[in-house]
């Protein structure tokens, strides 16, 4: 007798978890469905905050904490304009290069592409222009070589947007720096997301900058956000009960709606898929379409999961609509052959549907950006990255996971990253409402959800650090103890002595603010123990040429440069070994030597073995120094010796958008040693050509096509 074969577990998840999805609808949504739609036509009329920051910084510095969409731009386009009117400057600065490329194609609208220049590593255009959009970066070394000048920067206006970022872990330093140095002669008007400790922040720089900083908060959303949930069966849920958003100290769990609550209690409720598994996005979008809440923007976990999630959509567009974005596309990528090709612009052109994220080329994320902007896409799949900063909104965000991965962990959201998400829901002058829709699942936690929808905005903390790059270069202008007297002007040091009083924390306040200290003095004195900073704390001539390689590892470069192991003759080979340099995420795992050519193995062995004393001298010390890798050297190399796009794409073993960063971040290096042609001529030279050799289609096609 032959045994029953047993059942797939697919088919067994279907039979037993798995309800069929019809799109139905709970009646507490009907009022709130029936208000879908888009707003009357009106002139636009400005909201009181805008016209109060517009006033504030006339007379003070200003911050304006807002919630995503609420019309940040706006205030810094009109005080641009009377900047310009007054025949002054202006230098508009932000964390992204994309967002500032954005920035660029609005401002020139507006103000005539004359008076516009742009300054991001990538691109240098009209840098003497009256207005400037540049990265944070650029603006923070300008900086730099205005106090060695002994100058002034030469502007009289400055906006830093995005200024939560102050509170990055990688990137806040930046931000910090800029705020301690800015002269207090010029404004300053930062524009963020909605900030926890807004007045703390602006009370800080009170006290540096001696000048009122204007704070100007708004909580409510220029679009109403209503939450729901996602029943396995298709059924619409309202998220939350009615009026939980005043309950603020009700427990998470209470908060929720009754009928999700007695989903929670279920023994197994059902699933929409099985655990590590997508849901049925297909059927997802059917039940959306029905209540006319597309587009969206789903949020998942990775970068897989956004491509997969395409394979998961069925084609429903109608023949005009498909028409309609097949015409756009063609006019959007007529001179790009390599995006012309893109193994999804099919999902595209018949589903209406993208998967956006850092593993894509910049030309990829410009053209499915640009298509939702206007209008022609139901759903973008994206990781939380879209989250922060680019324009890219919807009707409704969906979310699969309440936990994001921070860079070394996957973490519960924090309230201000789960206010950047669901500040995309809802398209101010395109919808009367926004939704964030939740879907149940392994790494959904219900309650957390219901929290952070009625949570503060999170407190952004100082994250100022010391590195080689800031002591080479504040030694340009400044001894050993006006630096110590600039750490003490830190946001750090000021939380430090704003909790003194709390006897608690005493103890740990005291080592935090030694620390920074400290950790100064541990820089300096191993700058001093190798040349580059005299006994008195004066740079050398070596200490000087280095200050200029303001990049991640400029000490590493240097004692290259200065022991004359790179090489001379061949801009290919410069640009493969500089990659090593730049690399964070790759490992020489699995890799045939024999494979790569031998003069790139031989220099590469060459480069390590001679720096190998100097970085134990960092390890000696406890610096942390980044390994130097063959691989990603060797894709960059295939590159730089002009050999196909997917021959370097083969040899580095991973996605477009990574191997296009490494290509940049090393052409951001090349471009700092380029600059020392005065010192090392021949280097300089051979870093202009290997800047020429890497940076082409299609690594910068996005950037340029955004200008």
């Amino acid at each position: 007798m032959y045994k029953k074969k047993p059942m797939p577990r697919d088919k067994r998840f279907k039979a037993k978890l798995r309800l069929k999805i019809k799109p139905s609808a709970d009646s507490a949504l009907k009022k709130i469905f029936a208000g879908i739609g888009v707003p009357e036509k009106v002139k636009f009329k400005p909201d009181p905050f805008q016209l109060d920051a517009v006033q504030a910084i006339q007379t003070s510095d200003c911050l304006v904490t807002v919630p995503t969409g609420a019309g940040k731009t706006w205030i810094a386009e009109k005080a641009i304009e009377r900047t310009l009117k007054e025949g002054g400057r202006s230098w508009y600065a932000s964390p992204l290069k994309a967002l500032t490329n954005s920035k660029y194609n609005e401002f020139a609208k507006i103000f005539g592409p004359n008076n516009l220049g742009i300054l991001t590593g990538d691109r240098k255009e009209n840098p003497d222009a009256p207005v400037i959009t540049g990265t944070t970066e650029i603006l923070r070394n300008q900086l730099y070589d205005a106090m060695h000048r002994g100058e002034t920067l030469n502007t009289d206006l400055v906006i830093l947007d995005e200024a939560h970022f102050l509170g990055d872990q990688e990137r806040g330093v930046v931000w910090e720096e800029i705020m301690i140095y800015l002269p207090p002669r010029i404004p300053l008007l930062m524009l963020s997301a909605t900030i926890g400790n807004a007045g703390q922040i602006a009370a800080w720089l009170e006290s540096i900058r001696l000048k009122k900083c204007t704070v100007i908060e708004e909580t409510k959303r220029p679009v109403p956000l209503s939450p729901l949930f996602f029943h396995p069966s298709g059924h619409l849920l309202p998220l939350t009960r009615h009026g939980s958003r005043t309950e603020k100290r009700s427990k998470a769990k209470n908060r929720l709606h009754p009928k999700v609550i007695s989903f929670l209690d279920e023994k197994k409720p059902p699933r929409l898929a099985i655990p590590g598994r997508l849901p049925p996005f297909s059927d997802i979008m059917k039940v959306m379409k029905k209540y006319d809440l597309l587009p969206a923007i789903f949020f998942l976990k990775s970068r897989a999961d956004c491509d997969n999630a395409l394979k998961l959509c069925a084609s429903g567009l109608p023949q005009d609509r498909k028409r309609a974005i097949k015409h756009r596309i063609g006019e959007l990528v007529h001179e790009n052959a390599h995006i012309a090709l893109h193994p999804q612009l099919q999902h595209l052109k018949s589903m209406g549907v993208g998967a956006h994220h850092s593993g894509q080329l910049p030309a990829w994320k410009l053209l499915l950006e640009t298509l939702m902007a206007e209008g022609m896409l139901d759903a973008i799949f994206a990781t939380s990255t879209v989250a922060a900063g680019v324009n890219f909104p919807a009707r409704t965000i969906v979310m699969l996971n309440s936990d994001r991965f921070n860079g070394r962990e996957f973490a519960s959201l924090s309230p201000s990253e789960f206010h950047q998400m669901t500040g995309r829901a809802g398209r101010r002058g395109m919808d009367n409402i926004g939704f964030a829709m939740v879907i149940p699942g392994k790494f959904m936690d219900l309650p957390l959800t219901a929290r952070l929808i009625n949570s503060d905005s999170s407190e952004v903390l100082s994250q100022i650090r010391i590195n080689f790059s800031m002591v080479l270069n504040l030694l340009l202008s400044h001894t050993p103890d006006q630096i110590e007297g600039l750490l003490k002007q830190s946001f750090a040091t000021y939380l430090i002595r704003e909790t003194r009083k709390k006897t608690t924390t005493k103890n740990t306040i005291k080592f935090r603010h030694k620390a920074l200290e400290d950790d100064f003095k541990r820089h300096l004195n191993f700058l001093e123990e190798n040349g580059y900073v005299t006994e008195k704390g004066a740079l050398t001539k070596v200490g000087f040429w280095a200050s200029k390689l303001r990049v991640d590892h400029p000490l590493l470069i240097a004692e290259g440069l200065r022991i004359g192991i790179f090489p001379e003759d061949d801009p290919a080979l410069l640009a493969a070994i500089i990659a090593s340099f730049v690399n964070e995420k790759d490992t020489d795992e699995n890799i045939d030597k024999n494979k790569f050519p031998q003069n790139l193995v031989e220099t590469y062995e060459m480069v390590t073995n001679a720096l190998e004393p100097f970085a134990k001298k960092h390890i000696a010390k406890g610096f942390d120094v980044r390994q130097l890798f063959l691989k990603p050297a060797a894709a960059v190399y295939q590159w730089a010796c002009e050999k196909p796009w997917e021959d370097a794409l083969a040899v580095a073993a991973t996605d477009e958008g990574s191997l296009a960063m490494l290509i940049l971040r090393t052409a951001d290096n090349l471009r700092h040693i380029r600059a020392l042609g005065d010192v090392f001529s021949i280097a300089a030279r051979n870093a202009s050509k290997a800047i020429e050799l890497i940076v082409r289609d299609p690594v910068i096609t996005g950037y340029d096509d955004q200008g």
